[in-house]
């Protein structure tokens, strides 16, 4: 029997590179803040780590928008820095995701300038470019991620054609079709595993796959962005398949970090079965994101469904699940269920309990909400300043950071820094720290099978078990107490809120309180 692949043990911590930390002064996070900072991530327990992009850039999209895929943009340092993280984070046990792009680059990227520049130009084809349609406007009735009023084409005045763009006019999408673009962007794949990263998250890998003909929107989906629903499943698993064979011959058998890269996608969709396709039965993707529990209220009822659907079309097909509770596009949980706290460590140990590979974003784990950003300071086009708020370290001052923020720091900075969080073995911060610590000491929490038992309405509760390793996990969303009777006896091995640890089951489960429990003969 082959090992189990890295990537269906770990937990992945997810880092907004502008908003982690500081080191140079400008305010902007750089990969040297990183750098200090991976002690932190080494102690509560994450086992690879995922940077968002740190490319040359304009920022139109803060990153989004690449002008070069093989450089590393100075905001953030240089390729020697990105050489040197990879090291220490290898050196911590730590794995080293990059963010990839393939649906757009930056109108400043030298393959849109050349593109644009003439239509006979070797390039031209690399992009989407269509003729006006009969009254001269736009192709076809596609609009924008970030503005559904607006078209998903710019009409370029000097050939007189429209060129897509499914976001910022500023990101115009490669034409997948064109082996030329599937050969450069493989090319930008094995530029970065020859630096030693151990994979990929691939940002909105479901679009490369475009039906030529660009057929206008089904009525059901009129203006709305094609990002929530495009998916051309003949057009896109070949292409996925070759993003496969690429990363698959790579692995770190000469390494301190032995295995398999992998490539995890960005598949922004609401169908499973359409999530699942895409890992192709082991010749697609490794992982792919499903944001299920993202977009789920604080209900433990509504969470059952979401788990009980979910593995019922996994399972049959052996597809990893992916687990996300925030991220840097979305409101952070604990802002999304009110701000409450007790609500956040809830969803926390559901995560982490759950099976599938979680994703934690930065900030999480110190219970962070959205910052408030007021209309003035608003820089974001897709309006997502709040939810990537700088991580505050230290109380007081600039909070650990060398340089003013660009962004306005969450709610309680100084209440929820790190090293304020670090000294009180209460905190959030704590809370994550142990439910690392038992998903690591379990075999059942990490590959283990899910069962879900039987509850009243607002409990949600479930068995992980793997050979004689057994866990019980016991939600409840519910306003008032609740009694759950389990089989056998068991003991509290993690509380939400840190009460009781080592104490016998009654089978009461009190309001917005999560417990992970152990058989009691082996607490």
């Amino acid at each position: 029997m082959s090992p189990t692949p890295w990537w269906r043990d770990a937990v992945i911590y997810q880092i907004y590179p502008r908003s982690f930390c500081d080191d140079s002064g400008d305010g902007v996070g750089d990969l040297a803040g990183i750098i200090r900072n991976l002690d932190h991530l080494a102690w509560l327990g994450v086992d690879a780590l995922w940077l968002s992009p740190i490319y040359r850039s304009p920022m139109a999209d803060f990153g989004y928008d690449v002008a070069d895929h093989c450089d590393v943009d100075p905001l953030f340092g240089d390729l020697a820095l990105a050489d040197q993280l990879i090291e220490e984070a290898h050196a911590r046990g730590i794995r080293v995701l990059l963010d990839f792009v393939p649906n757009h680059t930056s109108a400043e990227h030298p393959w849109f300038v050349a593109a644009r520049s003439s239509v006979d130009d070797p390039h031209r084809d690399w992009y989407v470019w269509r003729d006006p349609a009969a009254d001269g406007g736009p192709p076809n009735a596609w609009v924008a991620a970030f503005d559904r009023d607006a078209p998903a084409w710019t009409l370029d005045a000097e050939s007189g054609q429209y060129y897509l763009h499914l976001f910022l006019p500023e990101q115009p999408d490669l034409d997948w079709n064109h082996p030329a673009v599937e050969l450069a962007q493989h090319d930008v794949l094995r530029f970065w595993l020859e630096r030693g990263v151990d994979g990929f998250r691939a940002d909105v890998v479901h679009l490369i796959g475009k039906d030529p003909a660009l057929p206008d929107d089904p009525r059901d989906h009129a203006r709305e962005s094609r990002v929530g629903f495009h998916f051309e499943p003949d057009r896109l698993l070949p292409l996925l398949r070759g993003l496969r064979r690429t990363v698959d011959a790579y692995d770190h058998t000469d390494t301190a970090l032995p295995g398999e890269r992998m490539i995890v996608g960005e598949v922004n969709l609401a169908d499973d079965e359409q999530i699942v396709a895409c890992y192709d039965e082991g010749r697609g993707l490794h992982l792919a994101f499903n944001f299920a529990l993202l977009r789920s209220p604080f209900d433990a009822d509504v969470w059952r469904r979401t788990i009980a659907d979910l593995h019922a079309v996994y399972d049959p097909v052996d597809a990893w699940p992916t687990w996300v509770l925030s991220n840097h596009d979305e409101p952070r949980h604990r802002t999304r269920y009110g701000g409450r706290e007790s609500r956040a460590r809830v969803a926390a140990t559901l995560l982490l309990t759950l099976r599938g590979t979680p994703f934690l974003y930065a900030g999480e784990e110190l219970g962070l909400e959205d910052a408030p950003v007021d209309a003035d300071e608003a820089l974001d086009p897709g309006g997502r300043d709040g939810c990537r708020a700088p991580i505050p370290w230290q109380p007081g001052g600039r909070r650990g950071w060398a340089g003013i923020p660009w962004l306005p720091w969450p709610p309680d900075p100084d209440d929820r820094s790190v090293a304020v969080e670090r000294d009180d073995r209460d905190s959030v911060l704590w809370l994550y720290r142990r439910l690392l610590e038992a998903r690591r000491a379990s075999p059942a929490l990490r590959r283990g099978s899910l069962r879900l038992l039987d509850a009243p309405s607002g409990v949600l509760a479930y068995e992980r078990a793997c050979e004689e390793d057994r866990r019980v996990v016991v939600l409840s969303t519910a306003a008032e107490p609740v009694t759950l009777p389990l089989e056998g006896a068991w003991r509290l091995e993690v509380a939400s809120d840190g009460r009781g640890r080592g104490m016998p089951f009654d089978g009461l489960i009190e309001p917005e309180r999560a417990l992970l429990l152990v058989p009691a003969a082996d607490a």
